[in-house]
């Protein structure tokens, strides 16, 4: 590998990463250089678990998607394991799927069939939180060498950090959002009934207590429709 004309490219790609201009576009971005950068891959993914429940996120290919499911459905596996940081490895690679009967017995095999050779993950983290794992897949046995991890590694440190920016910036939207929505249905409720600010918040408050609805969906009822139905 050229490790000169490799830096470069993980810099260019480190710029694009933090100038997407949303979670799902760097994510899209992550996987994708995954491919195109990392020698072997053919197809990557994110896995992101809830509890038990696989998401999986910007996959390349439909290869991925299967994995992850099948990962799931069986409760096994080396993405599963990777995802679950109290559990799993930081890194791993697989050289040929077809010797890890032992630790995936379930998975290994199926997994096989699917059309993997083999397979690298690497732990998606920063200082302040766990954000999946990314996952690389190649059809062949063997196609991931230490110089492949090693760029994988590079990669997956760069990409949690946008992944976090990312999803911190999405969230700093929509609570700005949020709280623009709730200040001008507070304002519809004081025009219409003659209401304080804060007797018009606990008016939004207590409907959405009352009925189980997140105050920000009351909000936007109150903007649209004019009224709480």
């Amino acid at each position: 590998m050229d490790w000169g004309r490799f830096a470069e490219q993980m810099a260019s790609m480190a710029r694009d990463l933090l100038a997407q201009d949303s979670v799902d576009a760097t994510l899209r971005r992550i996987t994708a250089s995954a491919t195109e950068l990392v020698e072997g891959c053919d197809a990557a993914g994110i896995l992101v678990l809830h509890d038990s429940q696989v998401e999986t996120l910007a996959p390349t290919h439909q290869l991925v998607t299967d994995s992850d499911r099948l990962q799931q459905r069986l409760g096994e596996g080396p993405c599963y394991d990777a995802a679950r940081t109290s559990q799993g490895e930081r890194v791993f690679r697989i050289s040929d799927l077809t010797t890890e009967h032992q630790r995936w017995p379930a998975y290994a095999p199926q997994a096989h069939r699917l059309g993997i050779g083999s397979m690298m993950g690497f732990l998606l983290f920063t200082e302040e939180e766990d954000l999946g794992a990314l996952n690389l897949y190649s059809r062949e046995p063997g196609a991931f060498t230490q110089a492949s991890e090693l760029a994988g590694w590079l990669l997956a440190s760069h990409a949690a950090v946008a992944f976090s920016a990312a999803r911190t910036h999405a969230q700093l939207e929509e609570a700005l959002a949020t709280r623009h929505t709730i200040g001008e249905a507070m304002g519809i409720i004081m025009g219409s009934h003659r209401l304080t600010e804060e007797e018009a918040f606990n008016v939004l408050r207590r409907y959405s207590q009352a009925n189980n609805i997140k105050l920000r969906e009351v909000a936007r009822r109150v903007c649209e429709e004019g009224t709480l139905s």
